[in-house]
């Protein structure tokens, strides 16, 4: 299983669209948040299931806060990540993880890639197709693959 973890596009898709074509087939699409109206978009552009939530700046959508689900044996939560103080360090955001039984923690706000793998946790953040804000500035995102045990790997791409 091949999936593609975004976040913090902004209602600018034009990088989201260029990924998609890059890395596709893909089985499933999660977006972390700051999607800023462009829901149909990203859902009917990936040609396969999407997971997606409202950021702090998606004021309108209808889409949930946080979300739970199976991806093979692990149990993901996606949240954007403002609420948990991420922009300090993602600590009280993997402890939330830990309390709610999650083995991977998705979430965006930061707009700096991370993957941070503890023994009973995992955070993931694919950083901003748009506004990136690490050193360097790229876009990022992340593919995330299981592998023929299930277990999953994670690498951070840049555009």
């Amino acid at each position: 299983m091949r999936i593609l973890i975004v976040s913090d596009t902004h209602r600018r898709n034009e990088n989201y669209i260029k990924v998609l074509e890059r890395v596709s087939p893909v089985d499933m699409v999660i977006h972390c948040g700051d999607i800023e109206g462009s829901e149909y978009l990203i859902a009917e552009s990936a040609g396969c299931p999407v997971q997606m939530v409202v950021g702090n700046n998606d004021f309108f959508s209808d889409l949930p806060r946080e979300k739970e689900f199976e991806i093979g044996k692990y149990k993901v939560w996606l949240t954007h990540g403002h609420n948990y103080y991420v922009s300090m360090s993602n600590e009280v955001i993997k402890q939330e993880a830990r309390m709610r039984g999650a083995d991977i923690v998705m979430y965006g706000h930061t707009h700096r890639p991370v993957v941070d793998i503890d023994e009973d946790v995992i955070a993931i953040n694919p950083g901003s197709l748009t506004y990136p804000r690490q050193d360097g500035r790229r876009p990022s995102f992340i593919i995330m693959e299981l592998d023929k045990e299930g277990k999953a790997h994670f690498t951070i791409n840049y555009i």
